[in-house]
């Protein structure tokens, strides 16, 4: 669990960037790179610590994982049916 108050809004940019992007097209591997760039240029920083970097890093990839977070968040309408 994350409590540092930027690891958190690194946390959320980096979620909101995967969903974003999901919903553009891209799948799990082109996530897994722009989350490893993410973390590198956070680690090449130094913007927060080495360790919450990597505590960062295991809630990022359980966040990919979990495949309820890229679901469609709008179901998609039926059809209506004409009645000619």
């Amino acid at each position: 669990m994350l409590q540092d108050a930027p690891t958190i809004r690194h946390y959320q940019k980096l979620t909101d960037s995967l969903v974003e992007m999901w919903n553009r097209g891209y799948r799990y591997d082109d996530l897994r790179m722009y989350i490893d760039g993410y973390l590198a240029a956070l680690r090449h920083s130094n913007a927060i610590e080495p360790y919450l970097v990597h505590r960062l890093e295991e809630e990022t990839f359980r966040y990919l994982n979990d495949p309820s977070n890229f679901e469609m968040a709008m179901p998609m309408p039926q059809p209506e049916v004409d009645y000619y």
